[in-house]
């Protein structure tokens, strides 16, 4: 199932206008913030098994590199918008640790387009993972569209 731009605008006001609407009405912020981690870790873990066959770090398997292709398109295409309530940033003193900075929930976020990016990578590695040279073609582009959402709107490590 694919999204058309404007669908996936619209996923993205969803997104920051359900943050508005879950700090009001008292969200667990601490148990959203573990989801949107958990999510990001299921991300990771899938990335792996792709980027492992890419640097050839493990054998190509196809069955194994389309589940993790397709399960990266699912996990994209999820509403996330309970995972991002307003006051889970860095400077909100929570107990539970969160890397994602204030600038995700102000107006000139372009979050919108970071999520279409991303949307839009995981779709082209899922059609082309049947084969090592469709994921090594697609490793570059899926690393830009999660770099390029954790460049302006996750702490770094440093």
């Amino acid at each position: 199932m694919t999204f058309t731009r404007p669908i996936m605008m619209g996923l993205t006001a969803a997104l920051v206008a359900g943050s508005t609407v879950l700090a009001a009405s008292h969200v667990n912020v601490e148990g959203a913030v573990k989801a949107r981690q958990s999510h990001m870790q299921l991300y990771a873990f899938n990335i792996g098994i792709l980027g492992n066959m890419a640097k050839g770090e493990v054998d190509f398997d196809a069955a194994s590199a389309q589940a993790a292709a397709d399960n990266l398109a699912a996990l994209a295409k999820i509403d996330q918008s309970a995972y991002w309530p307003a006051g889970s940033s860095t400077e909100d003193g929570l107990e539970v640790k969160t890397r994602a900075l204030p600038a995700i929930w102000e107006s000139d976020s372009d979050i919108g387009t970071k999520i279409t990016n991303l949307v839009e990578a995981t779709e082209a590695m899922a059609a082309d993972a049947a084969t090592l040279e469709g994921v090594q073609a697609n490793m570059r582009s899926l690393g830009g569209a999660c770099g390029g959402c954790h460049e302006d709107y996750r702490q770094s490590d440093n």
